[in-house]
């Protein structure tokens, strides 16, 4: 993933700014103030979709909590701005914020966060991201990785790797979600 060094940090409003008038690129910015950039391909953006909407639809027969895509940045405790392909935020804690924050990047971590490995990625550097997701308070962190056909979900207390399952379960942190990998990977 390239990261620019710039001569300053970049802003909030320059951050949503830059992510306006760059359909197509994803930009997040590192606790140091770097700009992460990314572009999001087709396959990404395929298998992003499929898991965002059984993140939807799980939730919309739960009603825990909101559902984010990948346009939604959220502001971590260390000053990042990160943007998941798929988020979940419980409800009271979304409620909890006020319709400023709610509007901006919301400033605080996800409850879960998906990740989808997109060519520009190394495993390496997916992994180095859902450590900070972790060190930030994010409690359930998936990476799917579509070259390897590969899920890894990483928790305060370790890391599983799921090869070629057909569903990985996401309990406790999403009661009762089951992410179907069939269909996921092509």
């Amino acid at each position: 993933m390239p990261v620019l060094d710039l001569l300053r940090p970049v802003s909030d409003e320059e951050l949503r700014a830059l992510s306006e008038r760059n359909p197509g690129w994803q930009f997040e910015r590192g606790a140091d103030g770097r700009l992460l950039v990314s572009p999001t391909g087709g396959e990404g953006g395929r298998m992003g979709a499929a898991v965002l909407g059984q993140l939807y639809r799980w939730n919309e027969a739960q009603s825990l909590g909101v559902v984010f895509d990948a346009s939604a940045g959220f502001k971590l405790p260390d000053g990042s701005v990160l943007s998941p392909d798929a988020a979940f935020v419980r409800k009271e804690r979304w409620l909890a914020l006020t319709p400023e924050e709610r509007e901006g990047f919301p400033p605080l971590a996800p409850d879960a966060a998906f990740e989808v490995r997109s060519r520009s990625q190394s495993v390496e550097e997916l992994r180095e991201k859902a450590a900070l997701y972790l060190k930030n308070g994010v409690g359930l962190v998936v990476l799917l990785d579509p070259y390897a056909h590969r899920v890894e979900v990483f928790r305060k207390e370790g890391a599983t790797s799921y090869q070629d399952q057909e569903a990985v379960s996401l309990d406790p942190e999403l009661p009762g979600f089951q992410l179907r990998t069939r269909g996921l990977f092509l």
